[in-house]
């Protein structure tokens, strides 16, 4: 989300999460306040290879309740930024660790992870961290070897509805938790279509 008032208008559609990108590479890079919203969504910050300390700001800047880490994070980093967070204050915010598949992923790179990490997301490999519009081979996702409940993203739209609701029948979709939606609901980047979103959420809820 980049704008207040598309934000207000997304929020009235009851998502569980908003996510912000802290990348000023994005062309969804967010700069601003962010409005009050209802309580039952959680903010989530979107980052890129930031540091622990820039992350601890947002959080407390933003009172995010989510963090996404788009980048090549490793698993020290992600054991450093739960200790510095996983204070009684900071008990709600949840960690979620992207990796991205094009047409095959090594699942053992997931197991180190398993133990600093509330969610795994998965998304289309592309030139840019997220946003690229495309789907990945989601037939991947049959190889899942953890119960670890994961996102799973990359150039959903109705377009994919059909293919989405098949996936969602599949054993591939077993630990799936949630449906991370972006650019195929956008005018521009940030600016999400409230219609489109609104036809989306009735045909899979």
């Amino acid at each position: 989300m980049k704008y207040e008032d598309n934000m207000k208008a997304v929020s009235q559609l009851q998502p569980e999460y908003l996510g912000f990108i802290f990348y000023k590479k994005s062309s969804r890079f967010f700069d601003t306040v962010i409005p009050e919203i209802p309580k039952g969504i959680k903010k989530t910050g979107v980052f890129v290879n930031a540091t622990v300390e820039d992350i601890f700001k947002k959080i407390r800047l933003h009172d995010l309740q989510a963090v996404q880490l788009h980048g090549n994070e490793s698993v020290q980093f992600c054991q450093e930024l739960q200790q510095r967070i996983s204070t009684p204050l900071n008990a709600r915010i949840e960690v979620i660790k992207v990796f991205s598949i094009k047409d095959e992923f090594d699942f053992s790179t997931l197991k180190p992870y398993e133990s600093c990490v509330d969610y795994f997301l998965f998304d289309t490999k592309g030139k840019l961290p997220g946003g690229n519009g495309v789907t990945f081979d989601w037939t991947v996702l049959e190889n899942y070897p953890s119960t670890k409940p994961f996102f799973l993203s990359g150039g959903i739209g109705l377009e994919t509805i059909s293919k989405l609701e098949a996936f969602l029948k599949s054993k591939a979709s077993t630990y799936c938790y949630a449906l991370d939606v972006n650019s195929k609901f956008e005018i521009v980047p940030g600016l999400k279509n409230i219609e489109k979103l609104k036809g989306f959420k009735e045909i899979i809820t």
